[in-house]
């Protein structure tokens, strides 16, 4: 969800201003998403790398986030959305909003519909790391051997996996705001995602647009590395 900084330059507002506005961009996605019958939806919400950005800018992105869920997690517990975090949340994230995560996680965990993946506190190579280090781990405890080890037991040790559900891996990977790079963002389980690249900035990406990209989407030939 890429741009929210630059919409607010543009429309001479401070950065807090362009993620208030993202976040109401990505209330609307969800609310289409469930409508669509869109089984995941996972958001990059807040990278391992955002943390390099001014305190300022960081502590408005969480209180943000616990405004959010104040806000919106009536509505998507109503709605039958299940909530999941993918990354490591509690190490660093302020206390309020972890709690409100936990929270989120909490009351929607028998939902069945729209399964929501918020990526918080989020990288890729962070995660296959950690799940190489469980996996060792196993080996050493003599649970499992070096032999048994291959694609389907690490992508169960990714935040992706077993404790979460086990998600599929993304079919589609749709990036705002005119960049055209992963970022670290499932960089193991986009192996055979479809991309779309798109200019607008996140905060101007509407439902509408949302809805053509999955129709583009639906008419292209996935051949999973065949012919």
């Amino acid at each position: 969800m890429d741009g929210n900084g630059r919409w607010a330059e543009k429309n001479n507002l401070t950065k807090i201003q362009g993620h208030n506005q993202g976040m109401y961009a990505m209330k609307e996605i969800i609310k289409r998403s469930d409508v669509l019958g869109v089984k995941y939806l996972t958001v990059y919400a807040f990278s391992t790398e955002n943390w390099k950005r001014s305190t300022e800018e960081v502590g408005g992105i969480f209180k943000l986030a616990v405004k959010f869920i104040a806000q919106e997690l009536k509505e998507l517990h109503e709605n039958n959305v299940k909530v999941n975090i993918l990354g490591d949340y509690r190490s660093r994230v302020p206390e309020d909003a972890v709690l409100s995560m936990d929270k989120a996680v909490e009351t929607t965990k028998n939902n069945t519909g729209l399964q929501f993946n918020i990526a918080l506190n989020y990288g890729s190579r962070a995660e296959i790391v950690r799940g190489v280090k469980k996996i060792a781990e196993s080996v050493k405890n003599g649970d499992i051997n070096v032999d048994d080890i291959d694609e389907d037991m690490l992508s169960m040790n990714l935040y992706t996996g077993a404790e979460n559900g086990n998600i599929p891996d993304p079919e589609l990977v749709i990036r705002t705001s005119g960049e055209e790079r992963l970022s670290n963002f499932l960089l193991w389980q986009v192996a055979y995602s479809e991309f779309f690249f798109t200019d607008t900035l996140w905060p101007d990406f509407t439902p509408d647009e949302y809805e053509e990209i999955l129709n583009s989407f639906g008419k292209r030939n996935r051949r999973f590395g065949g012919r």
